[in-house]
């Protein structure tokens, strides 16, 4: 039976090059990083409070982050990344679907998924209007809906 040896990553420089190992010194050759094992690691084992922390500053960040100056209207990166045609709604509407796909393995009920999911529609297509849609991005917030319906689904959940 043949072995396999797991070969090490190779060190890039800035400028895109190889850089062997002879090169770094002693001090070089021992630092690694497994990233897969780094407690660094963002999508590390959090809990699901935790979890939920995440998506709720997400959520924030998308949705009302900002304030208008002089105003009580909020308005996130969502609003912000919008206002590019067509590419700006795709990555939105991306980023929302991210934040629907962690609720789903936080173990949210398909019930729950699919209101989620018509958000995140509703948000997409009606923001996809120009200048329309951008001012409704800013109103519905869209992400915030999400995360606090499945916070107050998490709530009604029996503790492990």
């Amino acid at each position: 039976m043949k072995q396999h040896t797991r070969r090490a990553a190779p060190i890039i420089d800035q400028e895109g090059r190889e850089i062997g190992p002879e090169t770094l010194g002693r001090e070089g050759q021992a630092f690694r990083f497994e990233f897969r094992t780094s407690s660094a690691h963002p999508f590390g084992n959090l809990t699901r409070e935790q979890r939920l922390a995440r998506l709720d500053a997400l959520a924030k960040l998308l949705d009302v982050a900002f304030i208008v100056p002089g105003t009580n209207v909020r308005y996130g990166i969502d609003g912000l990344i919008g206002l590019i045609p067509v590419i700006g709604d795709i990555i939105t509407t991306a980023i929302s679907l991210w934040l629907v796909r962690e609720a789903r393995a936080l173990g949210a009920p398909w019930h729950l998924t699919m209101r989620m999911l018509g958000n995140v529609a509703l948000d997409g297509v009606v923001g996809a209007v120009p200048l329309v849609g951008d001012a409704f991005d800013v109103m519905f917030r869209a992400n915030v809906r999400n995360v606090k319906m499945l916070r107050r689904w998490m709530e009604k959940q029996p503790r492990l």
